[in-house]
């Protein structure tokens, strides 16, 4: 008789992350509510694009923030200074969140009468695309700096991701960055991406992006997606 058990795995092991987050997202949508992830690498610019986000919708829409990091508030302040309704979530030193802690981040913020809520994510290109944070849509922003070939190491995060934002693209001149690789690279992994190239710094490309959420925002609230 043999000294070991076979045991069959049914479900994958962040199955019950996504029941969670699949529950959150129907309690949003029974609210109006509409939850973006946004999640890039640190420094490719979330925070500043978030503040020309909010100065651009802020007149038609009721908008919280959820600053995720592993320490300091800085983002959160950043935030609230720039009229947006603000918390910072201290991930106690975890890369990403899931779908109980945007539950819990959300409770803190109050998310009653609030039409748009971003969750800045943890800066990191691998982690926080392994988690459904029961979020409606998934954007992602790529920095020219980074470069262009990002897609072809970082699969996942682009394949999971609604909508690609090619931030900072006023210093275009300045380094190699083949914007016609990076499109094409994105779309090898996720053919539907829609792809948005912005410079928050000089507001460059923000009101298409401004226009692509004004849309999955009201889609959202007349129960079309």
């Amino acid at each position: 008789m043999a000294g070991y058990r076979v045991i069959e795995v049914k479900e994958g092991i962040l199955a019950n992350n996504d029941r969670q987050a699949d529950a959150l997202r129907r309690e949003l949508k029974q609210k109006k509510t509409f939850l973006l992830n946004l999640m890039s690498s640190p420094g490719a610019g979330k925070t500043t694009t978030l503040c020309r986000t909010v100065e651009a919708l802020t007149d038609t829409m009721r908008i919280g923030v959820m600053e995720a990091d592993i320490d300091s508030d800085v983002d959160a302040k950043t935030m609230t200074d720039a009229g947006a309704k603000a918390i910072q979530l201290h991930t106690g030193g975890m890369c990403h969140l899931d779908a109980e802690m945007t539950r819990q981040g959300l409770e803190a913020l109050g998310d009653e009468q609030l039409d748009l809520i971003v969750l800045e994510n943890v800066g990191n290109l691998v982690c926080p695309a392994e988690f459904d944070t029961g979020a409606v849509k998934n954007a992602m922003i790529l920095s020219v700096p980074e470069g262009h070939d990002k897609p072809l190491k970082y699969p996942l995060i682009f394949s999971v991701c609604d909508v690609l934002i090619i931030n900072k693209i006023d210093v275009l001149p300045y380094f190699d960055f083949d914007m016609d690789k990076a499109v094409d690279y994105a779309r090898m992994r996720n053919p539907n991406i829609e792809i948005i190239p912005v410079s928050a710094k000089t507001g460059e490309g923000m009101d298409a992006w401004a226009d692509w959420l004004r849309r999955q925002v009201e889609s959202w609230k007349q129960g079309e997606n």
